[in-house]
């Protein structure tokens, strides 16, 4: 994008190039669309719970619920071991890195068909939208990050399990887990986004790819997986990441440095393949939304 100016009283004109190469991304164009990128986070927060009953108390009931119910099939009646963490804590903690890159994959995945009437009639860098998601999901993620330091708390502190768990030093990397399952989160979002600019039916596809995926991540420990199945499950790229939650927060959980750079590779890919589908689509999704 460059502005072209003759005379200093005459209005500027915005002159917009096409991006040379699909998986081009001018970087300087978004930063210079910070003030919308903003704007997009307090839409995309304040309307997720705008005229509901309960508004942002749905960001810690919804945790709380899927906990409990874990804990009763899983923890009480199917009996999965649980690395010596209660149930509770085990499958919070778990839900509070997967809620995260759940909340990015659900929002950005729908890009194109959500936005269709904003696309069609202002310009600005598309990847804008996707990253406000990113952006909006750390504040769901602060929220749920203080539910769960007060049921780690009231475990640790006011139960006998206390002593089977603890913080470790490694929870200052959180920050980078963040950064990791964002972009996974993002590259997934992307494709999704993509396909579901051209084949609507897909959307219904999103929802059930990330229920199997949760079960696949988060319900039975690495540690407990029979050794002829552990590569299946690690080369799950969001299982090392959840695994490293549980070894951040409660001092439990394998995870291997092979499996982890598998997971961050994995991730990258899918995050720049993405981008690659978006910026097509991007070009052509007026005569397909």
């Amino acid at each position: 994008m460059s502005e072209l100016s003759t005379d200093k009283t005459l209005p500027v004109i915005t002159v917009i190039q096409p991006a040379q190469g699909w998986l081009r991304i001018d970087w300087r164009e978004i930063w210079n669309y910070r003030d919308l990128l903003l704007l997009l986070v307090r839409r995309d927060f304040v309307s997720r719970y705008k005229q509901s009953l309960l508004g942002p108390l749905w960001f810690v009931l919804q945790p709380l619920v899927m906990t409990v119910v874990f804990t009763v099939i899983f923890g009480r009646i199917a009996q999965i071991p649980s690395d010596g963490v209660p149930h509770t804590l085990f499958y919070l903690c778990g839900l509070l890195g997967w809620n995260y890159f759940a909340q990015i994959l659900n929002g950005t995945s729908t890009t194109f068909t959500s936005n269709a009437h904003i696309f069609q009639k202002i310009y600005f860098p598309r990847l804008v939208v996707p990253f406000s998601v990113a952006a909006s999901s750390i504040f769901t993620f602060i929220i749920q990050l203080g539910l769960f330091l007060l049921v780690y708390a009231g475990f640790k502190f006011f139960s006998d399990a206390g002593a089977n768990f603890g913080m470790t030093w490694r929870v200052v990397f959180v920050p980078l887990l963040l950064v990791h399952s964002g972009i996974l989160a993002l590259g997934v979002g992307l494709w999704m986004s993509a396909l579901t600019a051209k084949y609507r039916d897909l959307s219904h596809l999103n929802q059930f790819i990330i229920q199997i995926w949760l079960y696949l991540t988060i319900i039975i420990p690495v540690s407990s997986v029979p050794a002829k199945y552990l590569w299946f499950v690690l080369l799950n790229p969001m299982t090392p990441i959840i695994e490293a939650y549980k070894i951040a927060f409660l001092g439990k959980g394998t995870v291997e440095p092979l499996f982890y750079l598998c997971s961050i590779v994995i991730s990258l890919g899918v995050f720049f393949t993405g981008t690659l589908a978006f910026q097509r689509t991007g070009r052509t999704f007026a005569d397909t939304v």
